[in-house]
């Protein structure tokens, strides 16, 4: 058997020629790919304004920097996310926290969030930004969520890394109708792909404009950020400490050409997703559940492991040695070594670390093979039968 990835692109001679035509072009970098790439993720979403850069990890340090996060503040995220979820907080100086997950979406909890927000006004330490993750590609319960922003004064980046092409009731990710920023990533790995890559839409215009100068070198050419009048054509100035954070234009060109299959992506995803969900009824798992407010773009197919003769471990050694590359989403951040050193410890979050202790992701990707997703199938029922 081939090795099988969890995940993996899907890329096209389209767009092997889109990339090809911008390295015959006079630009590889600040041309015209990547504001037609934001246009055309903005335009998908619903969103005004979208700032593409080199990763979601700089899409979300930016966001954070243009709502002003700094030091004596703080962030509060999922602990069943990538690090970069927290990290970002880090950047800025602001120290980072944590909820708990709902046990059935794996995602923030609404519940755990509210109660956490009552101490949390009592002891008049408040979070300055909330970031919510839809893992797995599930829309987190971002009315709700939305609505104790406005009681308690938060502001909102929805982590939609995994979410591209995802709906909340019935509207796209990335509308921002219910946060200030939403974060994109185009891992390989991910919905679709820049090979890196990220991006952040808002409604915005001033959050807009903070990012696009946090993202190069907060440099800008624009006569109303300046503090004098152009001296000539060649005139720039530096109004904000920024980073280098610029998307290429060979990205660029990639991420225009996987956008027309975007949908076509996360249809196929739904169908191998409906195949395991079919498939694996029966066996000793506990199968992704999706909400009815919201569309999933199935980024990732997490189960749980059930059963009480065999560990998640033997599971997991069992499907490798067969060549299916299986992973794991998420080790709890608050339990890595460096929020360890803050004071974070095992039985913080109960609930994302029991999911932790149980689930295995396995591979679902646009490419992968009917032939390929019955071994992944006939393996599992082998080992769990």
């Amino acid at each position: 058997m081939n090795f099988i990835p969890y995940g993996k692109q899907s890329i096209t001679q389209a767009d092997i020629d889109a990339v090809v035509e911008v390295l015959q072009s006079d630009y590889l970098t600040q041309g015209p790919q990547v504001p037609l790439f934001e246009k055309t993720v903005a335009n998908y979403c619903g969103a005004e304004f979208a700032v593409a850069v080199n990763s979601a990890t700089s899409a979300l340090h930016i966001a954070c920097l243009a709502l002003g996060l700094g030091e004596g503040d703080v962030l509060w995220t999922s602990p069943n996310t990538f690090v970069a979820s927290a990290n970002c907080g880090r950047y800025c100086g602001a120290d980072v926290d944590f909820v708990d997950i709902d046990p059935q979406t794996y995602n923030m909890s609404v519940e755990a969030l509210e109660a956490k927000l009552e101490k949390a006004e009592i002891k008049g330490h408040l979070p300055k930004i909330v970031i919510p993750v839809h893992f797995a590609g599930q829309p987190c319960d971002m009315k709700a969520i939305h609505a104790l922003s406005l009681k308690y004064g938060f502001h909102i980046i929805e982590d939609a890394s995994h979410a591209i092409g995802a709906q909340y009731q019935g509207q796209s990710v990335g509308n921002c109708q219910y946060s200030d920023i939403t974060v994109f990533s185009f891992h390989p790995v991910k919905i679709i792909t820049t090979a890196e890559g990220g991006l952040a839409t808002t409604n915005s215009p001033g959050l807009a404009e903070k990012m696009q100068l946090f993202r190069s070198h907060g440099v800008t050419r624009e006569p109303h950020l300046m503090s004098k009048a152009l001296e000539g054509p060649w005139y720039y100035e530096q109004v904000d400490l920024g980073l280098n954070y610029r998307m290429t234009e060979l990205q660029a060109a990639l991420g225009v050409s996987q956008m027309v299959r975007l949908d076509s992506f996360v249809q196929t995803r739904h169908q191998l997703a409906k195949e395991y969900d079919d498939s694996l009824q029966g066996l000793p798992l506990k199968l992704p559940f999706q909400s009815h407010k919201s569309f999933s773009t199935y980024h990732l197919y997490p189960v749980l492991i059930e059963a009480d003769y065999i560990s998640r471990k033997a599971v997991f050694d069992g499907l490798r040695e067969k060549g299916i590359g299986v992973n794991v989403h998420y080790i709890p951040v608050h339990t890595q070594p460096y929020y360890a050193k803050m004071g974070f410890k095992v039985g913080d979050f109960p609930e994302a670390e029991s999911y932790y202790q149980k689930e295995i992701s396995i591979p679902l990707f646009p490419g992968l093979t009917q032939q390929d997703q019955q071994a992944v199938i006939d393996v599992l029922s082998d080992l769990l039968g």
